[in-house]
């Protein structure tokens, strides 16, 4: 189930391993996204271009973002 996490506990994550995937479009990720994030736009995201960007190892945690419009 999707949560919002602070800062400092998405730091955390991905300080013990946590990979972070952007998911917004490609612009947006070149424009400005967080340190260390990689981007999987949406509009491209099949389970090929994950596993591809996610590799093998599936017990690592991974937090999703996409900049939110509120």
């Amino acid at each position: 189930m999707p949560q919002d996490i602070e800062r400092g506990r998405l730091q955390q994550l991905q300080a013990s391993g946590a990979t972070v995937v952007e998911v917004m479009p490609r612009e947006e990720y070149h424009t400005e996204h967080l340190a260390g994030a990689i981007s999987l736009p949406l509009e491209e995201l099949t389970a090929r271009s994950a596993d591809a960007a996610l590799g093998p190892d599936k017990q690592r945690a991974v937090v999703v973002y996409c900049q939110g419009n509120d």
